[in-house]
């Protein structure tokens, strides 16, 4: 099953965040994000037509994080947005974060 086909599952705090090396393996199945320098955070840039396109894009994406209750920090201007993903509660990456990575890129594809 493919990331973006699965459910964000809570974590508990004090959970390990993800060590590099897994968090690389799973940046292979999330075409287009990157990893922090510190290994504790994903992004990615999209680019769009104009503010309209990038503001319905971070609706669709706030969307989605409410439903799986799994939430980025997104910033956005005109014809751009960058979404960050990290798990809070561990300070660092969790399997979460790349199952809404995977989420919120069908949402860009699906346009």
């Amino acid at each position: 099953m493919g990331l973006a086909a699965r459910k964000c599952v809570p974590c508990t705090r004090g959970a390990p965040p993800m060590e590099r090396e897994q968090a690389v393996k799973l940046l292979e199945e999330t075409p287009g994000w990157e990893l922090s320098t510190d290994a504790r955070k994903i992004s990615r840039k999209f680019t769009f037509r104009d503010f309209a396109a990038a503001m319905s894009f971070v609706g669709r994406v706030g969307e989605l994080a409410e439903q799986e209750g799994h939430h980025p920090d997104i910033a956005f201007g005109w014809g751009y947005s960058t979404v960050t993903f990290w798990t809070h509660k561990i300070g660092g990456l969790h399997e979460n974060d790349f199952i809404m990575a995977a989420k919120v890129t069908d949402a860009f594809e699906r346009k």
